[in-house]
């Protein structure tokens, strides 16, 4: 039943005829009537347009209410590079990784945390410290602009990021605890 192409072409048993003249309008009638075309309203459009706009109204609405906060309210203990000082990252591409790391865990730890008025003063007992080792590590980095790098320098600053995130890690702890302690005596109020 199936034959080669190859071999009609050879033996040319292949009749040419002609196709009608309105063969190609009676397909495209065919074609039309089995997938019809739909006709796109200019609705679908404004529905487009308008996620958009909202979607851009929710963006510019959340980088507003971020961008007024108070930079006092929340501490930004990521400002270690100023003008004058250099830092890590200024050294090495390698010391510069590890920096960002330890910075940028510090402020993940401090965006998790939330204080309630019960812990406001272990929350400003730790900040204290935080901003004492913010100051710290100024001070290590204008060592490092003016007598240039060292090893004692650069271990310095490490240490003192490694200081920070631990601390940051202890707070959090304590405030588990205080939370679990807080429950329980909730707990056995309750049950008194």
């Amino acid at each position: 039943m199936a034959q080669d192409l190859r071999e009609l072409f050879k033996n040319d048993k292949i009749t040419n005829e002609k196709m009608p003249k309105n063969h190609q309008e009676r397909f495209l009638n065919k074609l039309d009537e089995a997938l019809p075309v739909t006709q796109t309203s200019g609705f679908s459009w404004l529905r487009i347009v308008a996620s958009a706009v909202i979607l851009l109204g929710f963006t510019l609405a959340g980088f507003k209410y971020f961008s007024t906060q108070n930079i006092d309210d929340t501490p930004m203990l990521a400002k270690t590079k100023t003008v004058d000082t250099k830092t890590l990252g200024d050294i090495s591409p390698g010391l510069k990784k590890v920096e960002d790391y330890y910075l940028a865990s510090i402020n993940l730890e401090l965006s998790k945390m939330t204080y309630t008025p019960e812990t406001k003063a272990l929350f400003d007992g730790y900040l204290m410290q935080l901003n004492e080792l913010d100051k710290e590590y100024q001070k290590l980095s204008l060592e490092l602009t003016d007598s240039g790098p060292s090893e004692l320098t650069v271990n310095a600053l490490i240490d003192n990021l490694k200081l920070r995130l631990n601390l940051l890690y202890r707070l959090k702890s304590q405030l588990k605890a205080f939370n679990t302690s807080e429950v329980n005596a909730e707990g056995m109020t309750k049950s008194i």
